[in-house]
């Protein structure tokens, strides 16, 4: 299995959901930034609950749930890749800017990044602009 799947197997459950959902998008940029929305808040309350899994009250002494934490992730990738479905991103665009933008990671962190020397916009237009979307 690959990313194309599991984004394919994320459209059929949305659409599961709501059959029309793709459609209504397309037709009402409204809806369609209200949906982003309420995946990102989905998203938000999933890491949420992952973060709950974890002992992270430092005055309280309890047990880490590491197998909750990896159900909450999942959760968090079904909400993700909605989300990039909603933005109009396949599998395949996700894999080509996340290279982009990783390879541009790995220059800013040579150049500069670190140390507060790097300029993101070096020939007056930000680095991701250029180098991500290839504006």
């Amino acid at each position: 299995m690959d990313l194309s799947t599991v984004f394919e197997m994320q459209r059929r459950l949305n659409e599961r959901i709501n059959p029309t959902l793709y459609e209504d998008i397309q037709n009402d940029p409204e809806l369609k930034r209200q949906l982003f929305l309420k995946f990102e808040l989905a998203l938000r309350q999933e890491s949420a609950e992952a973060i709950d899994s974890l002992n992270w009250k430092w005055w309280k002494k309890d047990t880490d749930d590491w197998d909750n934490v990896k159900v909450e992730l999942i959760d968090m990738l079904h909400f993700w890749v909605s989300m990039c479905t909603i933005a109009g991103l396949t599998a395949n665009d996700v894999f080509e800017l996340y290279a982009k933008k990783n390879k541009l990671n790995h220059t800013r962190q040579e150049n500069g990044y670190n140390d507060g020397t790097y300029d993101k916009y070096a020939g007056g237009k930000e680095d991701n602009r250029v180098a991500v979307l290839g504006e």
